[in-house]
C-alpha cells in the first residue's frame, strides 16, 4: 500500500506546483479541476502520514519487545503494538476506498427536480414532504438551496418543484436519491381510513458549468410572462417570469422565483444546461456496462428505489434491502444513515472493480 501512496504523493507534489502557475490560474476550467484534485490528494496525504506513523510505531514496538532488556519499556511497547495493530485495518480500509477513482461529477452542485406521480392530491402532498426532507437535510449539511420553479398542488404540496443545491460534494451525495419514491399512508382526504399508495419521482442533475455544455442561444426561444401564484404585487404584475424553449430537444424550462427577470433567466439557463448535460452523461453511463449493473446506479429514473410506510413507521430502500424503523426522523431530514449505506455499497462495488490497484 505504501508504494501506491508514494505514487499518489508524486502526483500531489505535481499538482501543488501546477496550481500556482500563471497559465493554469488563467484557465478557469483547468484551475478548478486541479484545485479539486489537490483537495482530494491532500486528504490522502494526511492518511499517508497516519499510515507511516502507525507502521513505524509497530516496527518500533516490535524491536523493543525483541530486545527485552527493559521490562517497563517492553510493557509499554506491548500496549503500543496492540493499539497500532487494532487501528491499522480500519485505516487501510479507509485508504483503499479513498484510492478508488472518484466520479468527477461528484464534486458538482446539483439541480433537484421532484414531480408528483400516481396518487392525485396525495402524491402532490408527498412531493412536498420530500422537498421539505431534502431542504432540511441540506440545511443540516450547511448547503444552500434555492427554488427555481414550483407548481403547487390543489390540496397542498407540489405537482412539481425544482431547486438547486450548492455546497461541497453535493451531487456525489444526492445522486443516490434519484428514482421513484413511494409512500403508503392514509391520505388527509381519505374518510374511511384506508391506506393508499402514492409516488413521486426525484431527478438529481449535476449542475453544468458554462464550459461543460456549449449552449447556442440561437436554439433558445425566451418567453417573458408575469408570475403566477403567491409572490406579492410586484412579482405578479411585472414580466419577470422566464420560460425557455430549447428548439432542438423541445425542452421547456421555467423560472419565476426571483423578482428580477435577469436572475430568473440565469437560473433557467442553469437548469437547461444541467438537463442537456445529464442527457450526455446518461449516454456515457449507458455505455459503461459495469455502471449499468450497479445496484445503486442513479441512471434508471423509473426504478422504485424507496418506500415510506407510515402505518409501520418504516422506510425501506429496495436497492440494498435496507429497512429502518425511523420514519419520523427520516422524513424530517435525517437521511444521512441511508446515504451512508448506499455509498458503502457503491464504494465496495468500485473497490472490487479496482482490485488490481492493490
Amino acid at each position: 500500500m505504501i508504494d501506491k501512496l508514494n505514487i499518489v504523493k508524486q502526483r500531489f507534489e505535481e499538482v501543488n506546483d501546477l496550481i500556482i502557475q500563471p497559465d493554469i490560474i488563467s484557465d478557469q476550467k483547468r484551475y478548478i479541476q486541479l484545485n479539486k484534485e489537490y483537495k482530494d490528494l491532500k486528504a490522502l496525504m494526511d492518511k499517508r502520514d497516519q499510515y507511516i506513523e502507525l507502521t513505524n510505531n509497530i516496527t518500533e514496538a516490535e524491536e523493543i519487545i525483541a530486545d527485552g532488556s527493559d521490562a517497563e519499556m517492553v510493557d509499554m511497547a506491548k500496549i503500543q503494538l496492540e493499539e497500532a495493530k487494532t487501528e491499522l485495518p480500519g485505516l487501510e480500509e479507509s485508504i483503499r476506498f479513498m484510492l478508488v477513482p472518484k466520479d468527477p461529477e461528484d464534486a458538482k452542485n446539483c439541480v433537484v427536480e421532484i414531480r408528483a406521480g400516481t396518487g392525485g392530491d396525495e402524491a402532490s402532498i408527498f412531493a412536498g414532504d420530500l422537498f421539505r426532507m431534502y431542504t432540511k437535510y441540506c440545511e443540516g449539511r450547511g448547503w444552500s438551496t434555492s427554488i427555481v420553479d414550483l407548481n403547487e398542488g390543489t390540496s397542498g404540496g407540489y405537482k412539481e418543484v425544482i431547486f438547486e443545491v450548492n455546497g461541497e460534494d453535493v451531487y456525489g451525495t444526492l445522486k443516490y436519491e434519484a428514482g421513484v419514491h413511494r409512500v403508503q399512508r392514509v391520505p388527509q382526504t381519505e374518510t374511511q381510513g384506508r391506506v393508499h399508495t402514492s409516488a413521486a419521482t426525484v431527478m438529481v442533475l449535476p449542475e453544468a458549468e458554462e464550459f461543460d455544455v456549449e449552449l447556442d442561444m440561437q436554439d433558445v426561444r425566451i418567453e417573458r410572462t408575469t408570475s403566477t401564484g403567491p409572490g406579492g404585487q410586484s412579482v405578479n404584475t411585472t414580466y419577470s417570469a422566464i420560460k425557455l424553449h430549447h428548439e432542438p430537444t423541445g425542452m421547456i424550462v421555467s423560472c419565476q422565483d426571483q423578482k428580477s427577470s435577469h436572475k430568473n433567466l440565469e437560473k433557467a439557463l442553469k437548469v437547461l444546461r444541467s438537463r442537456l448535460y445529464e442527457i450526455e452523461l446518461a449516454k456515457k453511463q449507458a455505455a459503461d456496462s459495469e455502471k449499468r449493473k450497479s445496484m445503486v446506479s442513479s441512471g434508471d429514473r423509473s426504478a422504485k428505489i424507496r418506500t415510506y410506510n407510515y402505518p409501520q413507521g418504516r422506510v425501506t430502500d429496495h436497492r440494498i434491502g435496507l429497512t429502518l424503523y425511523d420514519l419520523g426522523n427520516i422524513i424530517d431530514g435525517d437521511i444521512q444513515k441511508i446515504i451512508d449505506e448506499l455509498e458503502l455499497v457503491a464504494n465496495t462495488e468500485k473497490l472490487k472493480e479496482s482490485s488490481e490497484l492493490f
